[in-house]
């Protein structure tokens, strides 16, 4: 499972750098949140695919008994989540004004209308 998730990643990636190369401001916003979410699968992958249960001890063990999750991953993934989230909502007011402004979202015009 773990070598076909890895795939997933790899074309994640690469379908988020093709994304980015394009000249619209939209396609670029689109590629940047697959990258996001292409870099948190991959923390996913690489913490482990194991299930297990939740990494709770109990009272007077020292150790777990059976296999456990590890916590710091989806923790790490659901800040990423929200970071992500927010990015994506600053980005779309900002495309949304540079069209307002400009009139395209072509990023090679909006080079030429530097004044």
């Amino acid at each position: 499972m773990e070598s076909l998730m890895a795939y997933v990643v790899g074309i994640l990636f690469a379908a988020a750098i093709y994304m980015m190369l394009r000249r619209s401001i939209v396609k670029l916003v689109i590629g940047l949140m697959i990258l996001s979410n292409a870099a948190n699968l991959l923390i996913f992958v690489v913490s482990g695919m194991t299930r297990g249960a939740p990494p709770l001890l109990p009272e007077g063990a020292e150790a777990p008994a059976g296999a456990i999750a590890d916590p710091l991953p989806q923790a790490l993934i659901l800040t990423a989540i929200v970071i992500a989230f927010g990015v994506l909502a600053f980005a779309v007011v900002l495309i949304r004004r540079a069209y307002e402004v400009v009139g395209t979202d072509d990023l090679d015009q909006m080079k030429d209308t530097d004044t």
